[in-house]
């Protein structure tokens, strides 16, 4: 059905309402006469009278009475059918998609997910962690999380974290038989674990002091595209590790693994939250925001 007959059905049932073309029309927003107009059009398109007017009265024909016999279900229906969409507006509720790097997930998301749930019980958070570079309006995700400079043109952006770093990290046992490095130029005497990224390339270890800038491309037996591998095969022994520091935390203060060159290890961009716009925003998706925000 157009939308032109759905709005001539609309002043139809209106008229009925009320039997007067004036009152439909205050009821509409429309003159009178735009209401006649569009219930003369329809009686028109069906070759069927509707209405009974006379200068006083407007009453319903036979076909008329009919037809507004199944409007107002009809109409009744998708009434409660927009109320019925006031619960994603006003109460978090339905489904929110949230695209992350899985490198990062864990402790960009990982700890707003139980509260944010406790507290919305009607909400159903799907999140995709990935590495892999992702259009969120293309793939449906209502936001997505990326790192200042990898963030989409016209994107509203949200900053949700303190800056972060990548940090160089080794097994005690592997530091029993190789000397600690000094500087990015000694890692090319130790074995270093590639970091992969889901296209298979790899990337660069970046390192920076006194704004002398190093890129240094690692070489070693092992390469990974997932940090928790990094992590597991650096405790290992296997080698050394460019890691995300929240990752290796925990690692470092209980001597399960050791720092290194953490004075040329600089923080990366901000990470923020990103989404397409403000407009039509639910519920659902302000209170993941004031979840983020609050983290």
């Amino acid at each position: 059905m157009r939308a032109t007959e759905l709005s001539e059905l609309a002043a139809f049932a209106a008229v009925a309402r009320h039997k007067s073309f004036r009152k439909a029309g205050e009821e509409r927003g429309v003159t009178a006469s735009a209401v006649s107009h569009a219930v003369l059009n329809l009686e028109d398109r069906i070759g069927i009278r509707l209405l009974n007017r006379t200068t006083r009265s407007v009453s319903l024909t036979e076909a008329g009475d009919l037809l507004i016999s199944h409007l107002d279900p009809a109409f009744g229906e998708m009434t409660a059918a927009l109320d019925a969409l006031n619960r994603y507006r006003d109460t978090p509720f339905g489904k929110v998609r949230i695209n992350v790097p899985n490198s990062i997930g864990p402790f960009v998301i990982g700890r707003i997910i139980g509260p944010l749930l406790k507290k919305n019980p009607n909400l159903q958070l799907e999140i995709n962690a990935t590495d892999r570079l992702v259009d969120i309006v293309e793939e449906g995700f209502d936001a997505g999380i990326r790192f200042g400079e990898r963030v989409t043109e016209g994107m509203i952006a949200l900053r949700i974290k303190p800056r972060i770093r990548l940090v160089v990290v080794g097994s005690p046992a592997y530091f029993e038989t190789r000397p600690k490095p000094a500087t990015p130029h000694e890692l090319k005497r130790h074995l270093c674990i590639q970091n992969m990224f889901p296209s298979g390339a790899r990337y660069a270890w970046e390192f920076e002091k006194d704004g002398q800038a190093v890129s240094f491309q690692p070489a070693g037996p092992l390469s990974l595209d997932d940090h928790e591998l990094m992590m597991q095969a650096a405790l290992g022994g296997v080698g050394l590790a460019y890691i995300w520091e929240p990752r290796v935390e925990k690692a470092v203060a209980g001597g399960e693994l050791i720092q290194v060159l953490d004075d040329w290890c600089q923080p990366e961009e901000p990470l923020y939250l990103y989404y397409p716009s403000r407009r039509h925003m639910s519920a659902g998706f302000r209170a993941v925001i004031e979840a983020m925000k609050a983290e």
